[in-house]
């Protein structure tokens, strides 16, 4: 049977990457000509949205969100919202790349586009309050603060390492949040860094602060890093990606939902989506998303 056609929106500072152009002459090549692998560009906020809507409208039954992972959240969350039966795969092209990476999903456009021939899978898909979905992970805290406002011009030139250099010109702003956790059998309250709740494992260009965290288990993963004596050091092996020492005096929990409530507003990186918010809740919507993987992905539950 013939698959669907698949569309490739693509981030509209991409549009001129030689190395995506290559990629689809070769899979229009060897998979039936350009009617197989269409192309639509974003320019501004909402594009790729609308884009996911008209393209289901059109009867495309595969999507590439080609971009970061804010464009990957935001076909995510338009197919989710349209309850549309289309599925997902990534074309990493941002600076951290964090759920791609996480999911071994490879960084060269050819190979990324190949996983179309692969059968889609179920994913779970995180929520935050109602209808605001995120794939990755949601963070909250100094490295939140940290991922929204390192410049454009600095990722270009430093990648994911530009996370570390902005964090580090930011340590005279560092201050703990207090707050309340509450989910299924867990309660924490206390002073934090930083917290993420993950669907994926990492956030931030590498920051790990779910490592063990699977996208089909029906579960999100909860970290906070306490607020400990030596800051300095503690935060700076969140920013640097090293999650070693930093590991053994976090909180953690898997849980299905969870409620925070803060004293006082707190800085959010959704999928690379800036929030600030005083009282939050999370959810997840177990596979509600079908995904185009490697087959080993690590972020999938061993296949018995």
């Amino acid at each position: 049977m013939a698959q669907a056609p698949a569309l490739l929106i693509l981030h509209g500072k991409q549009a001129l990457n030689e190395d995506v152009r290559h990629a689809v002459a070769r899979w229009r090549e060897t998979h039936g000509g350009p009617q197989s692998l269409a192309v639509r560009v974003t320019w501004e906020g909402g594009d790729a949205r609308r884009l996911v809507h008209e393209a289901v409208a059109q009867g495309y039954g595969r999507i590439i969100a080609g971009g970061g992972d804010g464009t990957v959240r935001e076909v995510a969350g338009a197919i989710l919202e349209g309850g549309h039966a289309v599925s997902l795969a990534v074309l990493p092209l941002g600076t951290a790349n964090d759920f791609a990476r996480a999911a071994g999903v490879p960084l060269q456009p050819a190979q990324a586009l190949a996983l179309l021939d692969r059968a889609a899978v179920p994913v779970d898909v995180g929520e935050f309050g109602e209808g605001d979905f995120f794939l990755n992970m949601a963070t909250g805290g100094f490295g939140s603060n940290v991922t929204a406002n390192t410049p454009e011009d600095l990722k270009k030139v430093l990648g994911g390492g530009a996370y570390l250099l902005s964090g580090l010109s930011r340590f005279s702003e560092l201050n703990a949040a207090h707050g309340r956790f509450r989910g299924p059998d867990f309660h924490w309250e206390g002073d934090f860094l930083a917290m993420g709740v993950g669907n994926g494992r990492q956030a931030g260009g590498g920051q790990a602060l779910c490592p063990e965290a699977l996208i089909d288990d029906g579960l999100l993963d909860l970290c906070i890093v306490p607020a400990p004596e030596d800051t300095v050091a503690t935060l700076g092996a969140l920013l640097s990606g090293s999650f070693l020492g930093v590991e053994s005096i976090s909180v953690g929990a898997r849980l299905p939902w969870l409620e925070i409530e803060l004293d006082d507003t707190l800085d959010l990186n959704l999928d690379g989506e800036p929030l600030t918010a005083k009282t939050l809740r999370f959810g997840v919507r177990p596979g509600a998303l079908r995904m185009h993987l490697p087959p080993s992905c690590p972020l999938r539950m061993p296949v018995a």
